[in-house]
This record gives C-alpha cells, sequence and structure tokens, in this order.
C-alpha cells in the first residue's frame, strides 16, 4: 500500500482520524480477582489482559537475586486476535520479543531493591490485534502493576508514531505498520521525570525526522497516563464504595 493510500490530500488517515490523534481508549483496574493485580486495555482495537503476580518466592531458586527483585514477563496471543488463525508456540520469536522489551522497561521502572529475593510476574495476553502490540502492552502492565500496588518510580507510558508521505502521525494502526514505507517508533516515558524508558524502532527513519516523530510519540505518551490514572482513580473509587458497604 503507498502512502498516498494511507494519508488522504484532507490529511484524514484510512480509520478517519487526523495525523496527531490517538485511538479511542478504553482501560480498566481489578479486572481478574486471582490476580495480585490486573488490568483492561483498549487502544483501538487492539485489546491486552494483564494480570501480575507477586512479589513472591522466585520458581527458580538459581534465579534468585540478593539484592533486588527479579522480572519475569510472558506475552501469548490469542488464536483469534487476527483473521489469521494461528497458534504460536511460546518459543516463538515475537512473543520472546515483545516480552524481552516489556521486561526491559520495568526493570528501569519498578523499585526492584524493595522486592530483594522475589519475583515479579507479569502475564500478557493479547486478545485482539490493531497494530500497537508493544504500546498497548506496556501500558496494560503500567496499570496492573499500579493495581498490584508494585512500587514504581513513575507511570510507564508508551505510544507509537510513524512517517506518512511528510508527515508525523501518531498511534499507528495495523495497516499503517504493515505498510513496508511506515517507519515505525515505539516511545516510552515516565510522565514527571521525562525519562525515556523504551526507544524502539521497527524500520529505518532519517535522522532528520527523528526528532519530530519522537516529539509526536511524547506527546501521545502524556494523553495515555492521564486515562492511565484516571483509570486507577475509578478503580480505588470502586473499592472505597465496596468497603463502605
Amino acid at each position: 500500500m503507498s502512502r498516498q493510500e494511507l494519508l488522504s490530500p484532507e490529511g484524514l488517515r484510512v480509520d478517519g482520524r487526523r495525523a496527531n490523534e490517538l485511538r479511542r481508549i478504553l482501560c480498566r483496574a481489578s479486572v481478574l480477582n486471582t490476580a495480585d493485580g490486573s488490568a483492561y486495555y483498549e487502544q483501538g482495537n487492539t485489546k491486552v489482559l494483564v494480570a501480575v503476580f507477586g512479589p513472591r518466592e522466585p520458581r527458580a531458586r538459581g534465579q534468585l537475586q540478593h539484592d533486588q527483585a527479579i522480572i519475569n514477563v510472558e506475552f501469548n496471543i490469542a488464536p483469534f486476535s487476527t483473521s489469521e488463525r494461528r497458534k504460536r508456540s511460546k518459543g516463538d520469536k515475537r512473543l520472546l520479543e515483545i516480552a524481552s522489551f516489556v521486561r526491559q522497561t520495568f526493570e528501569g521502572a519498578i523499585q526492584r531493591s524493595v522486592y530483594a529475593r522475589s519475583q515479579i510476574d507479569i502475564y500478557l495476553h493479547l486478545l485482539q490485534h490493531d497494530g500497537g502490540t508493544l504500546e498497548t502492552c506496556i501500558n496494560a502492565a503500567t496499570l496492573a502493576l499500579v493495581d498490584a500496588g508494585i512500587s514504581m518510580d513513575d507511570y510507564v507510558c508508551a505510544c507509537t508514531a510513524g512517517f506518512i508521505d511528510e508527515t508525523p502521525v501518531l498511534d499507528l494502526n495495523s495497516v499503517e505498520e504493515s505498510s513496508i514505507e511506515t517507519p515505525d517508533l515505539t516511545v516510552a516515558v515516565l510522565p514527571r521525570s521525562g525519562n525515556i524508558a523504551l526507544l524502539q524502532m521497527e524500520s529505518k527513519l532519517h535522522s532528520t525526522k527523528l526528532d519530530s516523530v519522537m516529539e509526536l510519540a511524547i506527546e501521545g505518551c502524556k494523553h495515555i497516563h492521564k486515562k492511565l490514572d484516571d483509570a486507577v482513580l475509578a478503580a480505588a473509587n470502586d473499592l472505597a464504595e465496596k468497603l463502605s458497604h
């Protein structure tokens, strides 16, 4: 698909958004009673369910770290998440790659020294895919970790941005991601400090265009931060209401 088809002369994308618009975000914490923390997160048509367990004793004693917690991340894709019915093995390269990016992102954000000699497990399940899998997983995991009461330096908020027809575009969908002509950058930030937790590029982008794409992605992260904060407040209010009865 050409860039001209991805962005109309009126500046509209294939899903009707403007270049700087996020997809609709719906999210909710405390959706599973069996987990220490959980969240459902929906960005456009990409939907993720997350469960967090821990801190708890490491399953393998050899992995134990005396001065900090270890972070374990497992990522799975539901066979019905795309039109292609495909069951992936646990050794699938893409699954391991996403899990590794999420683990690296939160190893720097979670205050691991608070949970020495323990393990924190993050289980991510992609229910439906329409682009932005990594950003959606990071945002959902943030919400679930906050729900679990895990100490973090700050929220971690992630967003993608790309470049179509000389125009920076925010929050790429599946059609835009799959175009070989659209560079795809995922940025995760800690909103209060502005520190970058993750910077991941799927394809080449000229250095002269990097700043504008990064700035757009960071702006998207700020809006996502507000959505996550609202979801945490809603969960706290729900809990307070239940305890009052």
